[in-house]
């Protein structure tokens, strides 16, 4: 389901979807595998970019031609098993509730953790949801991000993927944010009145300085939903995402603050979203899909899988 001239295309609802690592992943049942991947090609509130409705294949695609050893060992060892795309027709609320039920339906199977590939940021709602209703105790989330995402609303939208972090903020769940470097009033607002909820290092904060560790307040949950937007990174590594910021976070510095954060609590699920893939740009889906395998290593190893 790619078009190997032009870039990837989006997936078509009834067909089986190609699997993460392609012909290197030989395959095994859903549980016995470790990490589920959840492809989430849903785009309904982007601002400027567009195209994040390609992001969950064309990262399929670019894993094929990935190697299997991401430095430290082999991540496929511990079984990626990936399931068939949420189905994106219907409204919000019908949307969002096939993908919760698709990362609850990972999450039952026992210590497995759902990984998913948007789409727009606005998926990662359903997806704490998910968390929240299957494992029944208090979580927080780490936010890797050029924005705040705390807007209440969005272009009158209060599902838009400027204002997940406001919606998951409304569900009690804490949020520590990474890497952020654009913020807007109600960003700006929602810091200063729930310090105890939303804590943050800033790009300004880490970037120059050179900083590799996540500094959680001591209170913040054991379990930790992980959201990665891709503009969390610096557009030198991706530019393919709607809104990218200058002063992002570098390959190496954001893979270790992931394992700072994997090793101070334990990641139960994680997304990576916002790519918006370009006809011709193979390095920026690469990078995507790199970016998944490795945060999948991390948590394996701190798991002590």
């Amino acid at each position: 389901m790619s078009d190997r001239t032009g870039g990837a295309v989006g997936p078509t609802h009834g067909e089986l979807p190609m699997q993460f690592l392609g012909e290197e992943n030989p395959g095994v049942a859903p549980e016995r595998a470790r990490f589920h991947v959840i492809p989430a090609p849903i785009e309904r509130t982007v601002s400027y970019g567009g195209g994040t409705a390609r992001g969950p294949e064309a990262i399929l695609v670019a894993s094929e031609q990935m190697e299997l050893f991401d430095g430290m060992d082999v991540p496929l060892d511990r079984g990626i098993f990936t399931w068939p795309p949420v189905p994106v027709e219907g409204d919000t609320q019908t949307v969002f509730a096939a993908l919760q039920e698709a990362v609850a339906r990972a999450l039952r199977l026992g210590e497995m953790v759902p990984v998913v590939l948007g789409g727009e940021h606005a998926i990662t709602l359903p997806c704490v949801r998910a968390v929240l209703e299957v494992l029944d105790a208090p979580i927080g989330i780490v936010q890797f991000d050029a924005h705040g995402d705390l807007r209440d609303r969005y272009h009158d939208d209060p599902y838009s993927h400027a204002s997940v972090m406001r919606r998951c903020l409304d569900l009690g769940v804490p949020i520590h944010s990474v890497g952020v470097r654009a913020l807007s009033p109600d960003d700006l607002q929602i810091r200063r009145e729930r310090p105890d909820m939303v804590s943050f290092q800033d790009a300004i904060d880490v970037v120059p300085s050179g900083v590799s560790a996540v500094t959680l307040p001591d209170d913040f949950p054991e379990l930790v939903y992980l959201t990665f937007d891709v503009d969390g990174l610096d557009p030198s590594v991706i530019s393919a995402t709607g809104t990218p910021e200058p002063g992002g976070l570098g390959w190496y510095q954001a893979l270790s603050m992931v394992a700072s954060v994997a090793a101070q609590r334990r990641i139960v699920a994680f997304d990576v979203v916002e790519l918006a893939p370009v006809a011709g740009r193979h390095a920026d889906d690469f990078a995507a899909a790199r970016l998944v395998y490795q945060i999948m290593g991390i948590i394996a190893r701190s798991r002590g899988w």
